[in-house]
């Protein structure tokens, strides 16, 4: 892929947003609208590959807002980078299968490494900045955590991040 119209994403977890896993909160309902926009506007752009973590929360919305622009857009792809192969394995059954359904329309998938360590989540988040000419990000400022671990990194490699905070409106 071509690193100049490739886009990553990072983000929390529920246990990080203020609604958990209640995604019909409406807050969680405007961070998703606002997270389509951003998707929308980083096409606008020039952005066509879109990388994602594959992560529980914000990671899964933002790879169902890639799969709903490649609806309606050309030449949008979507790859799944995955720390580990059992990175789904512990999570509740329905996010197990959201995962499962996401995966199974990407149209690549990178496998950073077979099996779990501490440091498979750090090597993927390299991996997909490493490749990327922008990163969006759903970050609530806090300066701890992958996602604040990620942005730094993306900082110093001085790709660009656009931010958006979980408890901003639209």
């Amino acid at each position: 892929m071509d690193r100049a119209t490739t886009c990553c994403f990072t983000g929390h977890r529920p246990d990080k947003l203020p609604w958990g896993s209640r995604e019909s909160d409406p807050r969680c309902l405007t961070l998703k609208r606002r997270l389509t926009q951003a998707v929308e506007g980083a096409y606008a752009q020039g952005m066509r590959h879109f990388i994602c973590g594959m992560a529980r929360g914000t990671d899964l919305y933002f790879a169902e807002a890639v799969l709903a622009l490649r609806l309606c857009r050309s030449g949008v792809t979507l790859e799944a980078a995955r720390p580990c192969e059992s990175q789904a394995d512990a999570w509740p059954e329905a996010e197990r299968h959201r995962y499962q359904a996401i995966l199974d329309q990407c149209d690549f998938e990178t496998l950073v490494q077979h099996r779990y360590d501490r440091f498979c989540m750090q090597r993927r988040n390299r991996y997909m900045v490493d490749r990327s000419a922008l990163v969006l990000s759903v970050y609530d400022g806090v300066p701890k955590g992958g996602t604040a671990q990620t942005l730094a990194y993306a900082m110093r490699q001085g790709v660009p991040v656009q931010i958006l905070n979980p408890e901003q409106g639209d």
